[in-house]
């Protein structure tokens, strides 16, 4: 463990204890998410919902002591739901946002969330979005990858077409109606764990991350919930369940890896300085 806190440059001490039974004690933490949003949170089968951040909430509450009461919900009755106190956050994927920042409370990034290309399995590697001039870039219609490759088209030199579905943007690309196609990358790992006909290609970055939201009067759980995440972070679990939900390991400096200083995102309103102990279990 020491060699991560060297790599990530943090002061913060570390122990392996288990938590106090005090806190076992408590009740289950009431927690949503979407429960539409391959592959982090999707249906079952045999009932109920799966995904990397259903992995991710239960691993939080076994480390927290506390049971898990997960929500699937629709994403637009989340974010009020927690306001309003019925859950008491959220482990659906959020993205942290300076708007956001001004009414929620979030915790450190735990994954990033960046734009990343899929193309035919053996199509020669990009490095650059350069390397995609000249070619066709399939998007979901009206989506935020939509929007961000047409506003490129005349620099980069692509050719944009849209579709209904992300699913029918990929099958473009297998069909060879176009070059690539361009999501989150995310979903767009998992599609490309499921389909041996795409492999992955260029990530290009955001600079943005998921993040577990709070609401503002929260800090003491915000904190308790996000020393559980820099535990994951530092013991591999993180990494564990990115390679188990999308078929990639994380990269060196990713979120799912590194453990940040202090509480909540740097730089951003709601950043609580300082170092830290961590319990880890």
């Amino acid at each position: 463990m020491n060699k991560y806190f060297r790599n990530f440059g943090l002061g913060l001490a570390v122990s392996c204890f288990a938590l106090g039974s005090a806190q076992a004690a408590d009740g289950p933490l009431k927690v949503a998410l979407d429960g539409t949003f391959a592959p982090h949170a999707m249906p079952k089968l045999s009932g109920g919902v799966e995904g990397f951040n259903v992995d991710f909430a239960n691993e939080i509450g076994r480390r927290l002591g506390r049971k898990m009461d997960i929500t699937a919900a629709q994403w637009s009755g989340l974010l009020p739901g927690m306001q309003a106190g019925t859950y008491d956050f959220l482990v659906a994927p959020t993205t942290v946002t300076v708007a956001r920042t001004k009414n929620i409370l979030f915790t450190e990034g735990y994954l990033n969330t960046d734009f990343q290309f899929v193309v035919k399995k053996g199509a020669p590697k990009a490095t650059s979005l350069e390397d995609f001039k000249g070619k066709t870039i399939s998007v979901n219609k009206g989506s935020a990858y939509d929007k961000w490759a047409r506003g490129l088209a005349d620099k980069i030199g692509w050719k944009v077409e849209s579709y209904g579905t992300n699913t029918d943007a990929v099958q473009a690309v297998t069909a060879g109606r176009a070059y690539a196609n361009v999501a989150g990358n995310t979903v767009i790992a998992w599609a490309a764990k499921k389909n041996p006909a795409i492999e992955l290609s260029y990530r290009h970055s955001t600079g943005k991350v998921f993040a577990v939201p709070f609401r503002k009067d929260d800090v003491a759980m915000r904190n308790k919930v996000e020393s559980a995440i820099e535990c994951m972070k530092l013991d591999g679990t993180m990494a564990k369940l990115s390679v188990k939900w999308f078929g990639v390991a994380p990269q060196p400096g990713d979120a799912a890896v590194s453990a940040y200083e202090g509480f909540g995102v740097p730089g951003l309103e709601g950043h609580q300085s300082g170092a830290h102990p961590l319990n880890c279990k």
